[in-house]
């Protein structure tokens, strides 16, 4: 009787490590495939300049945003905010104020037909990294849009626009102290109108080793 409690006993525990096995198993396969598709993501993500006019779901674009606020900031002081444009008008109006710094007419947009525009800016106050911070979440929104199927580009003069009247009002509107914020960069986005361009070569020299 002992000699097949003992045998029952060995054989469960044979059962429950190799179920154990099988499990850490799955993990580092799902692992690795979460690993590669990070990195397929990070090395297909290109500037995308030409967008059809169709608005991608709230949920994306928040999805796309959450992204965002999980970049490294500086002593996670989290300086930058994110202003998501859907609405229209608005984001007419800050293409209009992006081509008016470089003395463009109406007719030019610098946007590129995207109908979204998320704006990061940052408190120039809360950490003296403010600046690298807001760059981060960019980087973030870029590779999250692309992540998510989208078309995403990096447009400057985000700073130039929110130092106008009209930039600071609409600023104020949504209660956020235009005098502490700074723009940093639009993160534009939206799905792709037409091919999806190729990477262009790296430069020679790109990494330096010291081993």
């Amino acid at each position: 009787m002992k000699k097949s409690i003992i045998i029952l006993a060995a054989l469960a525990l044979l059962v429950c490590s190799c179920g154990k096995q099988e499990n850490n198993t799955k993990q580092e396969n799902k692992n690795e495939t979460t690993m590669n598709t990070t990195m397929q993501d990070l090395l297909t993500r290109r500037s995308i300049r030409s967008y059809t006019d169709q608005i991608p779901p709230r949920e994306v674009i928040e999805e796309i945003c959450k992204a965002g606020t999980y970049a490294p900031t500086g002593m996670n002081k989290q300086a930058p905010i994110i202003v998501a444009v859907t609405n229209r008008e608005v984001r007419d109006k800050l293409s209009k104020l992006n081509a008016g710094v470089f003395g463009k007419d109406n007719d030019m947009d610098p946007f590129y037909g995207a109908p979204v525009v998320l704006v990061v800016l940052a408190d120039t106050t809360a950490a003296f990294t403010w600046k690298e911070d807001g760059s981060l979440v960019m980087g973030n929104l870029l590779n999250a849009a692309h992540a998510k199927g989208l078309g995403s580009c990096w447009i400057h003069r985000a700073n130039e626009v929110f130092e106008t009247e009209e930039g600071k009002v609409i600023l104020t509107d949504l209660g956020i102290d235009a005098n502490k914020y700074v723009g940093i960069g639009n993160c534009i986005l939206g799905y792709v109108n037409g091919d999806y361009p190729e990477a262009k070569p790296r430069k020679e020299n790109y990494v330096y080793w010291i081993e």
